[in-house]
């Protein structure tokens, strides 16, 4: 495969980047910089075009199937996303979801570039992203559920029966969760702001293979770490999955335009250094984060904290 930005972006002997490629490829498009526009809308090309330009990554073409979609959603919602965009209307799907003639087309290259990822051990970082879209309905920027559509398709065809989900967005991951909330082979935790949008993840809110860590206005990296070693690592510990997939929102991080959290980059790295020991193998596939020019830097240091050489965490 081809990759972006590699003459640009040559990598030098102290690029922390050069470390960590061979342990995560980085896969993207130049679709998901034209396609589906937005306007001025948060969830714009540009957040991908500033990946681009950052970071050395491989083309994938992959699009989901109607198939691995209908896996988790509803055919006939499916159906109506398709029939949205094939109608050359731009409109909303959901007071927040802009659906325009190529948003269902982009739509399943993000999905589909989420199944490469679990595939290669890889991070997709597409768009729009996932972790709200319901069965049955777009929600909160999201079309389909991009982390839930792979892990569907890590355990029919990749054999791994046992997946956990790690959602560290600002933002609640309510769509994944009510997907996985009566499946006992699907552990879903989260890490986020509330009370927030969308108003779920509160606390108390969960089962035995739904755990919700709510966190309050202007959290940091300490409150992070430490809900990350009181609650997050033992339960996906306990849980013993066969694949662990990230949904890596950066909208937790200081400047962001809608988070509100201050998590930094080190914070990033250091949640990614944590979560890349609690399984053998480990996806990550992009959500929110709307500050373009800090994008890639938080992205780097996911990359960089998930590397086998990445210091143990303290």
């Amino acid at each position: 495969m081809s990759s972006f930005g590699a003459e640009r972006n040559a990598p030098d002997a102290d690029n922390s980047l050069t470390r960590t490629l061979p342990a995560l490829d980085l896969l993207s498009h130049s679709d998901f910089t034209r396609l589906h526009p937005t306007g001025s809308h948060p969830e714009r090309p540009e957040r991908i075009q500033a990946l681009l330009d950052a970071l050395p990554c491989e083309v994938t073409s992959r699009r989901a199937s109607v198939e691995e979609l209908t896996a988790c959603h509803d055919p006939g919602y499916v159906e109506t996303v398709a029939a949205f965009s094939s109608s050359g209307r731009t409109g909303y799907l959901d007071p927040d979801t802009v659906c325009t003639p190529t948003s269902y087309e982009l739509a399943r290259l993000a999905a589909g570039t989420a199944i490469e990822a679990v595939e290669r051990s890889g991070f997709a970082l597409g768009r729009p992203p996932g972790h709200h879209a319901l069965p049955d309905r777009a929600m909160g920027f999201c079309l389909f559920n991009n982390v839930a559509v792979a892990a569907r398709f890590a355990q029919r065809e990749l054999g791994l029966s046992r997946v956990a989900i790690f959602d560290w967005d600002v933002h609640h991951g309510n769509g994944t969760q009510d997907m996985f909330w009566n499946d006992a082979s699907v552990l879903f935790v989260s890490l986020h702001r509330w009370p927030f949008y969308p108003g779920s993840g509160g606390p108390g809110e969960g089962n035995a293979t739904t755990v919700n860590v709510p966190l309050s206005a202007g959290a940091g990296d300490a409150a992070y770490v430490a809900a990350m070693e009181a609650t997050v690592e033992p339960a996906i510990r306990s849980f013993e999955p066969d694949l662990l997939i990230v949904s890596a929102g950066f909208d937790a991080a200081a400047g962001d335009p809608l988070g509100g959290m201050l998590v930094t980059a080190e914070g990033f790295r250091e949640l990614a250094s944590r979560a890349g020991r609690l399984c053998g193998r480990v996806a990550c596939v992009l959500e929110g984060g709307y500050n373009v020019e800090t994008l890639p830097d938080l992205v780097r240091a996911t990359v960089d904290g998930l590397a086998p050489e990445a210091p143990a965490p303290r």
